[in-house]
């Protein structure tokens, strides 16, 4: 019960923190910055900062771009930096993500399979540099129909702990470099906290010994929709379905990440060549700079697209509160407690909605 108590005055404390925000005198919010302090299953505790830098739109009416910058440190000896710039460029017709992340990271291996044994595992550390650089375009179409290019970059050096009671995956390490194409139907009311309209995405990836030592692919087809409720409450829906080829790395394979989808676990607890996540939100903004959030997930993996659909459904409840760090552009960091498959709690701490 102690330990309980901490973990919900932890989450507690990132979503309550008061940020440093600077506007100027027409009320254009410059920048923010929010300490970090939380605690997930994946990292136990973690401390560092967040800062987020905007810049105006490019004319009246626009879209705000604008870099994040977030540094973080863990207990478990764990250390990541994220370098996230978002651009809207020709009259936000053209819009992309540059996301470049640096690991030094100590995680667990459970195994294939969608239901892992949560006591045996088999250690890795690994240093990780990350490149992935999406663009999308309306040009020549209506503003809701993009089509785009993606590039990902990845340098991974991977060490095992010699004892397991488990099969350790294949070496893994070296580059693993793909390009591939992105189409979108986007009709939501605002990226960050979309309170009405559809979302649909379809990504394909190639990876080729060509580009880096590994050749696999990866798909996936993402569908979100919004929808306003009574009481200035908000429901958000979504289903991932994601594809991997069965000799792609172990960490790229099919499965929940843990923080925007099915939160609570660690990134890939459960994973395969197939996956299958359903999420349920429920979003009220409450007063000042404060939201929250109730939410209901469930996310399965499996080897082909029959063995999916047969596997039972890891299942999460949970709640969370949410912090704006910029009020006009609906951006909020949150914290949440899940309740997984009934048996374990999980907490996640991030920036944005996790759909």
């Amino acid at each position: 019960m102690k330990l309980l108590i901490l973990k919900i005055l932890v989450v507690l404390g990132i979503v309550f923190s008061s940020s440093i925000a600077q506007e100027e005198e027409d009320g254009f919010q410059r920048f923010s910055a929010l300490p970090v302090l939380g605690y997930t299953e994946e990292t136990k505790l973690q401390y560092g900062a967040m800062g987020l830098l905007f810049f105006r739109p490019l004319e009246k009416g626009g879209k705000v771009s604008e870099i994040d910058l977030t540094f973080m440190g863990t207990t478990r000896g764990q250390f990541q930096l994220f370098f996230i710039p978002y651009f809207y460029l020709y009259h936000d017709k053209i819009s992309g993500v540059i996301d470049f992340r640096y690991q030094n990271w100590v995680g667990r291996y459970f195994g294939m399979g969608n239901n892992p044994d949560m006591d045996t595992y088999v250690g890795f550390d690994r240093e990780r540099y990350m490149l992935d650089v999406e663009v999308l375009s309306s040009v020549g179409l209506p503003k809701e129909l993009n089509y785009g290019f993606k590039i990902y970059v990845d340098h991974s050096d991977i060490e095992f702990e010699k004892d397991s009671l488990i099969d350790i995956p294949k070496p893994m390490l070296g580059w693993r470099n793909g390009v591939g194409y992105l189409l979108t139907y986007d009709s939501r009311d605002n990226v960050n906290w979309s309170t009405k309209g559809f979302f649909a995405r379809w990504q394909h990836l190639f990876f080729s010994d060509r580009l880096g030592d590994y050749s696999f692919n990866t798909e996936s087809l993402d569908l979100r929709g919004y929808y306003p409720l009574p009481f200035q409450i908000s429901m958000a829906t979504s289903l991932l379905w994601q594809r991997s080829s069965s000799n792609a790395p172990f960490d790229m394979l099919s499965g929940p990440d843990g923080i925007k989808r099915f939160r609570g676990v660690e990134s890939l607890f459960f994973r395969d060549n197939q996956g299958l996540t359903l999420q349920a939100e429920l979003r009220k903004f409450l007063f000042w700079r404060i939201g929250g959030d109730i939410f209901f997930e469930g996310s399965k993996v499996g080897e082909d697209f029959g063995n999916l659909l047969d596997n039972k459904w890891h299942r999460a409840v949970g709640f969370g509160g949410m912090f704006a760090l910029n009020m006009q552009e609906r951006l909020y960091a949150r914290g949440e407690i899940s309740w997984v498959d009934f048996k374990q709690l999980g907490l996640t701490v991030y920036i944005r909605s996790a759909f």
